[in-house]
């Protein structure tokens, strides 16, 4: 899980170096867009990673931003061609949005997640049945094949955690993430039961937040921290919106969500009070069914 192995970690490699010459150079975005006769927002999209410039602009920004040193230079055009490279999400391409790729991508190369989740299962964490059936409530109308292409894109993002070299993975969901029956009773207990078998993984902590704890720091909205197995590759913070993705890489922000993490965390039940109230909503939905038959 090399930190340079992946060319979504060189995207963001490029993006805080190109940030921190335009910095440097005393510029804004839209002073450099207004320079260069770009588009106002092409140097945003570039600087968050919603766009792998394409080497021939990244040379033309370092001209503007007094980059005279050959070897700089070089390094930072190589940057982005590396950047630009095909990752372990391409094949998916036709229907996932491309807002998701950086996310997956980031996702991959963490050496840490901590996730803290409202209303559903994290999705490193679903059944594929589970999956399907969030993706179907998705308000955009996908056609069948597209539903089980995007299924198949979560339960490969899964493969990560069982590798050896495999992330941490710290949970925290709401009591309503458990509790919604998502597909049914009879998916949604197969989901508990998978999410409590999850839970005895020796790198998987998942808490449960209970609803008589009352109001608690993540009422928000949820979110997902990511660590970095190299000590000069930042922490990111990412949240998912109706309209995409939103990122925070600066220290201090990212600073917010993990001491927010930390809350939630210690106002959860215990990793074991977690488990069993996990296993009692399953127990419950199998006699809800067994009811029903």
């Amino acid at each position: 899980m090399a930190a340079t192995s992946s060319p979504m970690v060189r995207r963001r490699q490029l993006m805080a170096e190109l940030r921190r010459l335009r910095d440097a150079a005393g510029l804004t975005q839209d002073e450099v867009a207004d320079q260069l006769d770009w588009h106002s927002t092409k140097v945003m999209r570039i600087e968050t990673g919603r766009t792998a410039p394409h080497p021939n602009d990244v040379r033309i920004m370092l001209g503007l931003y007094g980059v005279t040193r050959s070897e700089e230079a070089a390094a930072l055009v190589k940057l982005a061609q590396d950047a630009r490279q095909r990752g372990r999400w391409y094949s998916y391409r036709d229907v996932r949005l491309n807002r998701y790729e950086f996310f997956t991508g980031l996702e991959a190369e963490a050496s840490t997640i901590r996730s803290f989740e409202l209303a559903m299962v994290p999705g490193l964490l679903q059944t594929e049945d589970y999956a399907r059936a969030v993706i179907l409530g998705d308000p955009m109308k996908l056609a069948a094949d597209e539903v089980e292409r995007r299924v198949e894109v979560r339960m490969t993002r899964q493969q990560a955690l069982s590798q050896e070299d495999r992330p941490q993975l710290w949970a925290i969901l709401d009591e309503a993430a458990i509790r919604r029956t998502v597909g049914g009773p009879a998916v949604m207990r197969r989901q508990l039961e998978f999410l409590a078998r999850a839970a005895q993984q020796v790198k998987t902590i998942i808490q449960i937040i209970p609803f008589g704890g009352g109001a608690h720091a993540g009422q928000l909205g949820p979110f997902v921290v990511l660590d970095f197995p190299e000590p000069s590759e930042p922490a990111v913070v990412t949240m998912e919106t109706v309209g995409g993705n939103l990122y925070v890489d600066k220290p201090e922000e990212v600073r917010l969500y993990t001491s927010t993490f930390d809350h939630l965390r210690a106002v959860a039940l215990s990793p074991g009070q977690s488990g069993a109230m996990i296993r009692a909503a399953a127990n419950a939905l199998s006699c809800r069914i067994g009811g029903t038959g």
